[in-house]
């Protein structure tokens, strides 16, 4: 009996169900594909890349953590503890006004007198997003310096440093910085060319690998060649990094020939100290220095830094003679003073310095960072 026999009239009957078919469209395989097929299709890069695969999977249950960079490898006590980014004579005035804090955009005037190294004024102006981050600074001789950094990916990072002085000279350097999730490298130019007929410049690579939680391993190698007519010399350091729980050491022989080590230790939530040991020993690696020849000689540092509730002290100690502090105040918010002081016990010598630093901010900044606090929300991470 069919449909329509049981149709009633005037109605019209269904069709009938449509069976779907399955229907293979074949994609256009792209040129790489076509030229990377028989090779990752090959029996050889399957076993390699199982192998691969086998060897990330042992090394993630490790544990292992980014050990940081060779060139910050005692960070901790040259870069926070330590007077060697601080300590400054004279008379200093930093006038920093903020317009934006997404994307982040300032500018400083800078005013020193007596201070041995710096120009009497330059204004500088920042900026910077989650990707981009850009600083050009020129003092009253003309004299410009500009930084460019762009985040590719979340370990992948370019960096652009440029100075150019009235008098023709200049100095370019191109960096890229690599941080997995257990190793960091490095690679950097600086002055590169080829207009003499060969490479030209100072080259430097450096890799840092955890070995294990507490351990890292590394190296540091530079390349370089004045000029087209001299040969190229190299050299190599080796590094290394121990972390313990309130403390970490680190060392490096150096390929000029010396040994550099360096201690920090927590010693409370506020008090940090660290030691630097620096020696340098004539022939120890066999060849002359690419800096000059090394001579016998060593210093040792003692530092200390501690944090109060609107203050930070810094003091440190060396075995030549030499006795710093360096003590920032925060008097208000947006008023800071910092006072310097050093005597050389050696030389008979005293250089004392003090810095006013006022910080201000427009009303699009206050409104931008009264919404971010009520949302909750962190700003960008910008590459600096």
């Amino acid at each position: 009996m069919t449909t329509q026999a049981n149709t009633l009239p005037g109605v019209v009957p269904f069709p009938p169900p449509i069976v779907p078919v399955a229907v293979v469209v074949e994609q256009p395989q792209g040129t790489m594909d076509r030229l990377l097929s028989p090779v990752t299709t090959s029996g050889t890069f399957k076993t390699l890349r199982n192998y691969y695969d086998t060897f990330q999977e042992r090394r993630a249950t490790f544990g292992l953590s980014n050990p940081g960079t060779v060139e910050g490898i005692s960070r901790e006590v040259t870069r926070d503890v330590l007077l060697n980014n601080f300590m400054f004579s004279g008379l200093r005035a930093d006038l920093t006004k903020a317009f934006s804090a997404t994307p982040l955009f300032q500018t400083a005037h800078n005013f020193t007198m007596g201070t041995q190294g710096m120009a009497p004024y330059s204004f500088a102006v920042l900026y910077g997003t989650g990707r981009v981050f850009m600083q050009g600074n020129m003092d009253n001789d003309l004299q410009l310096s500009a930084r460019a950094n762009y985040r590719w990916s979340s370990a992948f990072v370019t960096k652009t440093n440029m100075q150019l002085a009235p008098g023709g000279q200049a100095m370019v350097q191109l960096e890229g910085d690599y941080t997995g999730d257990d190793f960091s490298a490095n690679i950097k130019a600086m002055n590169p060319s080829g207009l003499e007929g060969a490479l030209t410049g100072i080259f430097v690579g450096s890799y840092l690998q955890a070995v294990t939680p507490r351990l890292s391993l590394g190296l540091e190698a530079v390349w370089q060649r004045p000029s087209g007519q001299d040969g190229p010399q190299t050299a190599v350091s080796y590094a290394a990094r121990y972390r313990g729980s309130d403390w970490i050491a680190s060392a490096q022989l150096l390929a000029q020939g010396g040994v550099q080590t360096s201690y920090w230790k927590r010693l409370s939530d506020k008090v940090e100290a660290g030691v630097d040991i620096n020696l340098q020993f004539l022939g120890l690696s066999g060849q002359q220095s690419m800096m000059g020849g090394p001579e016998n000689e060593g210093t040792t540092t003692l530092g200390a830094k501690y944090d109060f509730r609107t203050s930070t002290f810094r003091g440190q100690v060396d075995s030549k003679g030499k006795v710093s502090c360096v003590l920032d105040k925060r008097i208000s918010p947006p008023v800071m003073v910092t006072f310097a002081g050093e005597l050389d016990h050696a030389k008979n010598t005293a250089r004392v310095g003090l810095a006013i630093s006022l910080e201000s901010a427009g009303e699009e900044f206050m409104e931008q960072q009264e919404q971010a606090a009520a949302a909750g929300a962190e700003p960008p991470s910008v590459p600096f």
